[in-house]
């Protein structure tokens, strides 16, 4: 899941969820937002049983995917759009 608010100018917090176990391990978002280093924007479980991280993104066109600790790539059937090179969000 995706969730979407503006900040002041012209940005937008973006906040990637999962759930808590699927798929199980440490699960890190990667994308044109982060050059697809995997650990750099890893998710972290919160009290409700999600696991979530939040970025502040420019406007813009933006590719990621989210990368398992055994090397699963996952897609996310909320983004904008999902293509051959993975999820889309258009900010």
């Amino acid at each position: 899941m995706i969730k979407r608010s503006k900040l002041f100018g012209n940005k937008t917090r973006v906040t990637f969820c999962l759930p808590k176990d699927a798929p199980e391990g440490a699960v890190s978002v990667v994308g044109t937002f982060n050059d697809w280093r995997p650990g750099l924007h890893e998710l972290k479980i919160r009290r409700d049983g999600t696991r979530t991280v939040t970025l502040s993104l420019e406007p813009g066109h933006y590719r990621f995917r989210y990368l398992a600790s055994d090397g699963v790539w996952l897609d996310d059937e909320h983004a904008d759009a999902v293509g051959p090179h993975g999820s889309e969000l258009l900010l």
